[in-house]
């Protein structure tokens, strides 16, 4: 009864999911659009959001637009679990680009005027992904960021700055073992 329950469940939610999409006049959806259990999908009714065809988001992934945003999926984009997509501005990701579990896209980040940080004010660049790139799990990129084609950007990697063509980027990160309780 409780798998019945949650079937149910899971169908009200993409219904809601794809609902949110369709009602936007600005967005479209591609063919053989697949969506995971738990979207989360909020497009301000100035944003516009554009799916290519056999683009597929797994399980939790959440895709915010304020007002006037743009995202554009190219086609055969894949995000694994618990992806976001966060956009004030513009965010545009490559066919044929692969997202790991975690991956996290920001094309803003909070001012800060020496005197704190305010909630609603914001700094805002576009986010390009070039195509054919691969994105481990766990990665961040931040706002005005360019990777451009054939990339592959490690595990846990904050990208903050462009990526040329062609990149392999990892975290340049050592294991030390001690033996013992030497401490």
């Amino acid at each position: 009864m409780l798998n019945l329950f949650s079937k149910v469940i899971f169908k009200i939610l993409k219904e809601n999911t794809f609902s949110e999409i369709r009602r936007n006049k600005n967005s479209r959806i591609g063919k053989a659009f697949r969506i995971g259990n738990y979207p989360c999908v909020y497009i301000h009714s100035s944003a516009s959001l554009s799916i290519g065809d056999n683009v597929h988001l797994k399980n939790y992934c959440n895709i915010v637009l304020a007002e006037r945003a743009k995202v554009i999926l190219g086609k055969n984009v894949f995000m694994n679990n618990y992806c976001s997509v966060n956009a004030i501005e513009k965010i545009e990701i490559g066919d044929n680009t692969l997202f790991g579990e975690g991956v996290k896209l920001y094309d803003h980040n909070h001012e800060y005027d020496g005197q704190g940080v305010e909630h609603k004010k914001f700094r805002s660049s576009p986010i390009t992904i070039g195509k054919n790139c691969w994105l481990g799990s766990n990665v961040t990129v931040l706002r005005g960021v360019t990777i451009g084609d054939n990339c592959i950007i490690g595990a846990n990697c904050l990208i903050h700055r462009n990526v040329a063509a062609g990149s392999i980027i990892r975290m340049d990160q050592s294991l030390t073992i001690q033996a013992g309780n030497s401490f």
